[in-house]
C-alpha cells in the first residue's frame, strides 16, 4: 500500500484504495465520523455537496473570491472551493446544516430571518459561518468589525447593512 504525506501535516498520511486514483479519507462533517474514497484532486465543496449530500455549501465563483462557499475547519472559516478534500483529512467540518440544534436555528440563522439579512439567500451559508468564527474571536464586535469580518463574502441583494445588523443582533444573542 502507497502512502501519501500532505504538507504541513506530517503526522497525516493517506492510503491509495480502489487503485492509484482514490484516497481514503477521514472527516468529521457536522460532529459525525465519515470516511470517503475521493480522488486527489477533489475540492472540499464538491465532496460536501457530491459525496456526503449536503448541498447548503453553495458553488458559485470557484475561485475563493465571493465565499459562497464558505464552511469551517476545526472552528475556522474556509473557502471550500479552494481546499483540497484531502487536506480536511481528520479535522471537523461545519456547513449550514450543521449550526442548528435540532430544530432550534442558531442565533445567526434566526437572526437573519428576523432582521431580514437574506434575501435570494445564495450567499447566506457562507456570510452565517464567517459570521459565527468572526463572533467566535470577537464576541461584540462593533458594525465595522463585522463588515470588516465578512469582507470575502459578496452578497448582491442586500446592500449589507441588514447583514451588519443580523451579525450584531445574534452576536448580543450569544453573549446573553
Amino acid at each position: 500500500m502507497k502512502t501519501l504525506p500532505v504538507g504541513g501535516r506530517a503526522s497525516f498520511f493517506f492510503s491509495f484504495v480502489g487503485g492509484p486514483n482514490t484516497l481514503e479519507i477521514n472527516i468529521g462533517i457536522n460532529g459525525e465520523s465519515r470516511t470517503f474514497d475521493v480522488e486527489p484532486r477533489t475540492l472540499l465543496v464538491h465532496l460536501l455537496r457530491d459525496n456526503a449530500g449536503l448541498t447548503g455549501t453553495h458553488v458559485a465563483c470557484e475561485t475563493s473570491i465571493c465565499g459562497a462557499c464558505t464552511v469551517l475547519v476545526d472552528g475556522k472559516a474556509v473557502k471550500s472551493c479552494t481546499v483540497l478534500a484531502a487536506q480536511a483529512q481528520g479535522c471537523e467540518v461545519t456547513t449550514i446544516e450543521g449550526l442548528a440544534d435540532g430544530d432550534q436555528l442558531h442565533p445567526l440563522q434566526e437572526q437573519f430571518w428576523e432582521k431580514h439579512g437574506l434575501q435570494c439567500g445564495f450567499c447566506t451559508p457562507g456570510m452565517i459561518l464567517t459570521a459565527n468564527q468572526l463572533i467566535a474571536s470577537n464576541a461584540d464586535p462593533t458594525d465595522e468589525e463585522i463588515r470588516h469580518g465578512i469582507e470575502g463574502n459578496i452578497c448582491r441583494c442586500t446592500g449589507y447593512q441588514n447583514i451588519v445588523d443580523a451579525i450584531s443582533a445574534a452576536a448580543a444573542q450569544m453573549r446573553d
